[in-house]
């Protein structure tokens, strides 16, 4: 029987064995005593899209920075009318989101703060994102110019007779703060468009709702599709290099993902075709960037030439691998045409021209800063700390490289404290001692929290939910909370966003994680919690597409339009229900699944 609220996060039994969790991280983000009743009386969702697994402590950096930078652009630079920022906490190593909304009383007075503020960026949108561009580039040469190299045995000479006086142990710990800044810009910068990409799609979407009632939600995202995005341009850059080696003549070196062999004259200039593009467009990692284990195409080349097997595969059958981008724009140009029509005046069609004009200038950066910051930028920075984790594990501070990854971010201060100090010295550290049974016991805990089953949702509903990320990238609605509430009552069928239009039937893959990507077959639907940008190449294999979490404007949503692949995301509990093998029925245009068996 269906319940009206979920469970409070203080009734929630955690895994065996994990006592002390909450040392993993910063006491600010767990749960406790101090806030009970507040936290006890919101509503709390997993956020899956962006943390599916326990993080280490190390790893929840970015979940903090990520959403706490969020959060800044909402209430205090843009202020959304509707929508401060979202609260979050960690549960037993989970993410767990809360949107904030505002006083009803106060957002008539918000709206002119938010019209001026949010109109100058809008009036001045492809300046200002060049200016963007300028400075995340610029952010990720600084980050990759810090210097994280063990401290020598002796300061070099010039140090002395040129009177600088600073020495490697004042630049290994300024390195350290100042990459602890930069990360934080980071987040600054990755923010500073996507709220109001959301906010002007959403007032678009408002917009179309008051004025034709029965829109599908469907066919106002349709209206936007069919623009160009540099997310979409590591996965062209494989499509390019594939028809190159089938041109070439050596298809058959990548017959074997792992063990290419480029040695002859032909594979050398393929080589130096894929070394010209893989600065920046193979920083792309084979997860979402958020973890510490996530594989980088750059870093591990057997994972571009699998997909650049499959293309070669495909190019020799004869399938054409573009992107159906002229049926796209026919399709979208059809919708809107449709629809314009239907509006009464000229004071009307002006509107909507206007609201449609804004969501499409928009809408590449809604995709864009996932290219820029979660893959290009992270995958940089993953670099930096794993460098800096092996002078850790190389000087005997550690006793692995991944150790780093078991400190909070504040706490490699005092490791790096002990290592300067006792190098001045000449005098042992204490770090090993200190550290290594504390690690120890977090490795311990944190496997045992991998296997946890994470609820989806805790605590008490809310009325209305209006945060703009909430809805439209993750897909967590009043509707769609109440369907979980009402989940027990459903039979088998799972019902989600109608995020991309179709209806097939087919065998269901449950796809978890990059490696279990390799598994699909052509022809299967893929049944994930979240899809990763990085996936894209399966897509060409895949009939549709099937999400736990995600909204219209989630990356699963809008990859699977733009390759016309039938989706329904934000199911709630897609990968619960359904079994790899099973076969089921997707309406992308229903936002529905059926298991058929």
């Amino acid at each position: 029987m269906a319940s009206n609220r979920f469970p409070s996060p203080f009734e929630i039994e955690g895994p065996e064995g994990v006592d002390g969790w909450e040392d993993l991280y910063p006491y600010s983000v767990t749960f406790g005593e101090g806030r009970r009743e507040y936290e006890d009386s919101r509503f709390w969702f997993w956020d899956s899209m962006h943390w599916g697994t326990a993080m280490t402590p190390f790893d929840s950096t970015f979940f903090e920075l990520a959403i706490a930078t969020l959060s800044q652009m909402n209430s205090r630079h843009y202020r959304i009318p509707p929508a401060d920022g979202i609260d979050f906490r960690v549960l037993y190593g989970y993410a767990y989101l809360s949107p904030v909304g505002v006083d009803p009383s106060k957002i008539e007075d918000r709206v002119p703060q938010f019209m001026e503020r949010a109109g100058h960026y809008f009036m001045n949108w492809d300046s200002l994102y060049d200016s963007w561009l300028g400075k995340i580039k610029g952010t990720i040469d600084q980050i990759e110019a810090l210097d994280f190299s063990p401290l020598p045995e002796m300061e070099e000479l010039p140090i002395i007779t040129d009177g600088i006086a600073l020495g490697s142990g004042h630049r290994l710990q300024k390195d350290w703060h100042a990459f602890k800044d930069l990360i934080l810009q980071t987040w600054q910068y990755h923010f500073e468009f996507l709220n109001l990409g959301y906010a002007a799609y959403l007032d678009y979407f408002g917009f179309c709702k008051e004025a034709f009632p029965s829109i599908p939600d469907l066919a106002i995202a349709k209206m936007v599709a069919g623009v160009e995005v540099d997310l979409f341009r590591p996965n062209e850059e494989l499509k390019v290099l594939a028809q190159k080696a089938v041109d070439m003549g050596i298809a058959r070196a990548f017959d074997d993902p792992a063990n290419v062999d480029l040695s002859s004259a032909e594979g050398q200039q393929w080589q130096a075709a894929y070394d010209e593009v893989k600065d920046p467009w193979f920083n792309f990692t084979s997860g979402n960037g958020f973890y510490h284990f996530d594989k980088t195409w750059r870093d591990y080349p057997e994972i571009p030439h699998a997909f650049i097997k499959d293309y070669i595969t495909k190019i020799e059958a004869g399938v054409d691998i573009a992107r159906p981008i002229e049926a796209i724009i026919a399709e979208r140009d059809r919708v809107v045409a449709e629809y314009r029509d239907l509006l009464d005046s000229d004071e009307d069609r002006e509107a909507f021209d206007g609201k449609l004009g804004l969501a499409r200038v928009v809408f590449p950066y809604v995709e864009n800063h996932n290219f820029y910051i979660e893959h290009w930028t992270m995958s940089v920075v993953w670099r930096k700390v794993k460098e800096l984790g092996a002078v850790f594990a190389k000087e005997g501070l550690m006793a692995a490289e991944d150790d780093i990854m078991f400190l909070k971010r504040d706490e490699i201060d005092e490791v790096l404290w002990d290592y300067y100090s006792n190098w001045a010295v000449n005098a042992p550290t204490a770090a090993a001692h200190h550290w290594g049974p504390k690690i120890a016991r977090r490795r311990e805990i944190h496997s045992k929290m991998l296997d946890w089953n994470a609820p989806k949702a805790l605590g008490e509903p809310p009325e209305v939910i209006t945060e703009p990320f909430t809805i439209m990238l993750w897909g967590i609605t009043t509707d769609s909370v109440s369907t979980w509430l009402g989940s027990e009552d459903d039979g088998g069928d799972l019902k989600g966003m109608a995020a991309s239009p179709g209806v097939v039937e087919g065998k269901a893959r449950l796809v978890f994680n990059p490696e279990d990507v390799g598994e699909l077959e052509d022809g299967e639907i893929m049944v994930a919690p979240i899809t990763a940008p990085s996936w894209a190449p399966a897509f060409p294999k895949i009939k549709a597409c099937v999400t736990d979490i995600g909204g219209m404007m989630s990356h699963a949503a809008i990859v699977c339009r733009e390759y016309a692949v039938p989706a329904v995301t934000g199911t709630g509990f897609g990968t619960d229900r359904i079994q790899t093998g099973q076969m089921i029925r997707v309406d992308g245009s229903a936002g529905t699944v059926t298991i058929l068996d």
